[in-house]
């Protein structure tokens, strides 16, 4: 069968030949309608991401995607260690899946989930986001950021949400999309404008896709304008990494403010809460991109063409997503 094959860490994955898959351990063996192409999928087999450890080249890659399985059922599933989703066929747990609403495409099925789950996460457990809270995006022109822009108000009754970002289109529908506010990354003083809205209102809670510069100034800017006599609690959670891996910050930062850190990732997760993301988060988001009250940009692309988009990337704010 074909598939997208990487070799050597850090290459461009091939369209190729590969062996099929074979059913294993209570798996079965998939026919695979889309996978989307997810930082978190460059990423593993860049062989830098903390979980590359666990992937032994060569691998096919594909960490999630929609498949139709022997019974007719069209799911959303994870890849199996020894079986990535990039691929015309995939090993899959089928008692793991999510069953897909008829009325959801597997394009959209497929790139929903990554950015879905991520975004309800982070804001449900790792931000504890509660009704009337004032909060912050950080990178929210991204997919998942965008993703958590919306669902901060549309789930989780965020009373200001401000997005911050580069991309100056997205900023300006993420005011219709649910945005209060926005700070445009690069045209204006970022550590100014978070002082300002935090004085007036501090922040509940920051999510953070960039980190390196663009967070290090939103944490200096939330310590210096909030007075150390009135303690207030924010929740500064690290998602994404797009502005750099490490950042300088003064230890007062976090010594004279009511700053917590925490991360949303691999391994940082209690399992109980995937599972509540996967089977109570999942078919809400499915229901909401349906009716249009979540909007998600795709990029439909052959799997074919997998080393092209590779190497080329994605529009800001759109998904790309392969289809065998």
């Amino acid at each position: 069968m074909k598939a997208a094959l990487v070799t050597e860490w850090g290459r461009n994955p091939v369209y190729t030949d590969v062996p099929e898959p074979e059913a294993r351990d209570g798996a079965e063996v998939a026919t695979v309608e889309a996978s989307a192409l997810t930082n978190l999928t460059r990423a593993l087999v860049s062989g830098k991401h903390y979980a590359s450890k666990e992937i032994q080249l060569p691998a096919i890659p594909g960490v999630d995607g929609v498949v139709r399985l022997a019974d007719g059922r069209r799911i959303y599933t994870g890849a199996l260690g020894y079986s990535g989703l990039m691929a015309q066929r995939a090993v899959v747990d089928p008692r793991g899946g999510v069953d897909i609403p008829e009325h959801v495409d597997s394009v959209t099925a497929a790139a929903l989930p990554n950015p879905g789950i991520s975004a309800w996460t982070a804001l449900s457990h790792a931000a504890a986001i509660k009704p009337g809270d004032h909060v912050l995006v950080l990178g929210a022109t991204g997919v998942t950021g965008s993703m958590a822009v919306q669902l901060a108000g549309a789930m989780f009754g965020a009373e200001k949400v401000v997005a911050a970002g580069r991309n100056t289109e997205r900023l300006a529908w993420l005011r219709s999309g649910g945005a209060h506010d926005t700070i445009s990354l690069g045209e204006q003083e970022l550590s100014a404008r978070v002082a300002e809205m935090h004085s007036e209102r501090p922040f509940d809670a920051v999510l953070d896709y960039l980190w390196g510069d663009p967070a290090a100034q939103v944490l200096t800017a939330l310590a210096a304008s909030h007075p150390a006599a009135q303690y207030h609690p924010t929740r500064f959670v690290q998602i994404g990494s797009m502005a750099g891996p490490t950042l300088s910050l003064d230890a007062g930062v976090l010594r004279g403010t009511g700053i917590t850190l925490s991360g949303v990732g691999i391994g940082s997760i209690p399992p109980e809460v995937l599972g509540r993301a996967r089977a109570e988060a999942l078919p809400r988001l499915f229901t909401m991109v349906a009716d249009g009250q979540l909007e998600l940009r795709t990029q439909p692309r052959a799997l074919a063409d997998v080393a092209a988009v590779w190497a080329g990337g994605e529009p800001s704010g759109t998904r790309v997503v392969l289809t065998p």
